[in-house]
């Protein structure tokens, strides 16, 4: 437990985040940095991009429910102290993302609908699934299901945004590279916490997993949607063209993301997330239920 309690203190947390990588930022990025003027400029683009941004709302939106729901839940201090600071996190993740939303145009007054417009209805059920364990304030499962599951698809889904955007966007990329140190913190503390607690309590194991497979379910169902959508290649022939013709290395597992077709990313997301699942839930003692494919 002293361990736990040092890697996972307001102090430290402090020290790694507010005081280490975000210092001197303003909205998770340099002050003053700007959208590329190319994106603005192309409605179809910017459309495509306030889409994607909404989906990162949505999911922080439920991260932020979650941890917070979760800390009078806990059954000790330092996990207590642990989810406020994840609250916190979170909130940030959900006022940079809207940021984000503004920046491309969305009017304030606008903001509810157009979330409600772009939401994915699949991320939608993503999300409830997990808030109804945390209204129920189960502890295990809500752990598991926001640190492991949601935290965990979170983690891949902005390591390959920001490989794919590093060099023509490099606001968007600062804002997803503090993001990213933030859900590995999160899901180092969902491994390290919960595991003990399983083994204490082996009898949650199958509700645990079902909720796991639901989940899961919802997440490729979103990917599918994203991915499969028929814009989706038009979206990355604009993206090329910001370019002006030059070649951009955008590397990530192994592949350059700018010569991938659509319907192969979605396919490199959901392995790499679905391998980090299996990794992550073998290590607290939880047996991956595969889902149907949408």
């Amino acid at each position: 437990m002293a361990d736990f309690l040092s890697a996972y203190s307001i102090q430290r947390w402090l020290e790694s985040c507010p005081q280490g990588y975000l210092e001197n930022t303003e909205y998770g990025h340099v002050p003053g940095e700007k959208e590329p003027e190319r994106l603005l400029e192309d409605e179809f683009f910017r459309q495509r991009a306030i889409s994607m941004t909404v989906q990162l709302v949505a999911g922080e939106r439920c991260a932020l429910a979650a941890s917070s729901g979760l800390i009078n839940a806990a059954p000790d201090e330092p996990s207590k102290r642990f989810l406020a600071t994840q609250t916190l996190d979170e909130a940030r993740h959900v006022e940079i993302f809207t940021q984000r939303l503004y920046d491309l145009g969305v009017k304030k007054d606008d903001l509810e609908s157009v979330i409600a417009e772009f939401a994915n209805p699949n991320l939608v059920k993503f999300a409830e699934t997990l808030l109804e364990k945390v209204d129920k304030k189960d502890f295990v499962a809500g752990v598991v299901g926001q640190n492991i599951v949601l935290e965990g698809m979170a983690f891949s889904v902005f390591e390959m945004l920001h490989a794919g955007v590093k060099e023509r966007n490099p606001r968007f990329a600062s804002i997803l590279s503090g993001t990213i140190a933030d859900e590995r913190r999160h899901v180092g503390f969902g491994e390290n916490r919960i595991g003990s607690l399983i083994q204490q309590h082996p009898e949650k194991k199958p509700e645990i997993q079902q909720m796991q497979k639901q989940m899961t379910y919802y997440m490729l169902a979103t990917f599918a949607d994203r991915f499969r959508a028929r814009d989706a290649d038009e979206e990355r022939r604009r993206f090329d063209a910001m370019g002006d013709g030059k070649r951009v290395e955008a590397e990530w597992n192994g592949m350059n993301l700018a010569e991938v077709p659509a319907e192969d990313l979605e396919g490199l997301l959901a392995d790499t997330v679905l391998k980090e699942f299996k990794t992550r839930l073998g290590r607290i003692g939880i047996e991956y239920q595969t889902p149907d494919r949408p």
